[in-house]
């Protein structure tokens, strides 16, 4: 099985990195479009084989697709990355020309891959992905949510000063600091709802921590983060590779879920071999469905950028 992550920046480096320690590929492409770089990331990673204990075979390409053929998927991490300050709607004018390139000639190479896209602003990037292909839905996934939940994790663990394994909790919506909607009504810690254990107080204080947790980052590094995007790849990827059928909240594409028609936006959905399986439509409290669907109108305004 072989996965290509096209950008060898810190993002596409951190996804090599975690797919390659988990080994569940043969073969992980690393494409860039910077002279050299993608061979020296490739280079450094696969010095830490042994050390790490990994088989997965890591190649570097300068902007070469006939390297990426035959993918069984591909990750789409090329864009500039968000500066301080800078809204996701912002990079929409640059990232879309970039990722519109990049798909077309990973498809070109790979007909029958399945796209993981995390450009941001990635539920756009994913809506633009579906209207200038001609793939099927199930086969194009944004990664946004998968991340945002982590995030959401971390901070409930935090409240509850209690192990992250512990915790459980999910954020739809869209994947930016006004779309996201994480469900505190659902998050539990062991079976018991996290509501019953912290205060409204302290549980709204989780939810706006999560809410801004990349712009939180990028204020503290300088620029977006990269270890916690990479692990959130490299799980949606191990589970369509291993057929594992887990759920993962993921911007995708809807017709008629949650009320919502041609949109991408994050909702919980089933990974397995066949990329989304399903599209899982689970209960909402009214406020939350009120959320997500204020989400989606942030969303669209978005989209209607693009010049479709």
């Amino acid at each position: 099985m072989k996965i290509t992550v096209v950008g060898a920046g810190a993002v596409g480096a951190s996804c090599a990195e975690y797919i390659a320690i988990k080994d569940f590929v043969s073969e992980v492409v690393l494409l860039d479009i910077k002279e050299g770089f993608a061979e020296g990331k490739a280079m450094d990673l696969m010095q830490t084989a042994s050390l790490n204990s990994f088989d997965t075979n890591i190649v570097g390409s300068t902007n070469d697709y006939s390297k990426t053929a035959d993918s069984d998927i591909c990750v789409i991490t090329s864009g500039i990355p968000r500066k301080p300050g800078m809204s996701r709607e912002e990079l929409i004018g640059i990232n879309a020309g970039i990722v519109k390139t990049v798909s077309s000639s990973l498809l070109e190479h790979s007909p029958d891959t399945i796209l993981i896209v995390v450009s941001n602003p990635m539920d756009s990037m994913t809506y633009l992905v579906h209207k200038t292909t001609s793939i099927p839905k199930n086969r194009i996934i944004g990664m946004g949510g998968a991340l945002d939940s982590a995030r959401f994790k971390y901070r409930l663990a935090e409240a509850l000063e209690a192990p992250t394994k512990e915790v459980d909790g999910m954020v739809i919506g869209g994947h930016s600091d006004k779309g996201m909607v994480p469900l505190i009504s659902k998050a539990t810690r062991n079976g018991e709802k996290v509501s019953d254990l912290l205060s409204a107080e302290r549980l709204e204080k989780v939810k706006q921590d999560t809410k801004v947790g990349g712009a939180t980052l990028t204020a503290l590094l300088g620029t977006s983060a990269w270890y916690a995007p990479g692990a959130a790849v490299s799980a949606l990827a191990e589970s369509i590779i291993r057929d594992q059928k887990r759920i993962f909240p993921c911007s995708s594409y809807l017709d008629g879920e949650y009320g919502l028609n041609d949109i991408c936006i994050g909702v919980p959905v089933v990974l397995g071999k066949n990329g989304i399986e399903e599209i899982v439509e689970i209960d909402l409290e009214p406020s939350d469905m009120d959320h997500l669907k204020e989400s989606a109108e942030g969303v669209r305004k978005t989209n209607n950028l693009l010049n479709l």
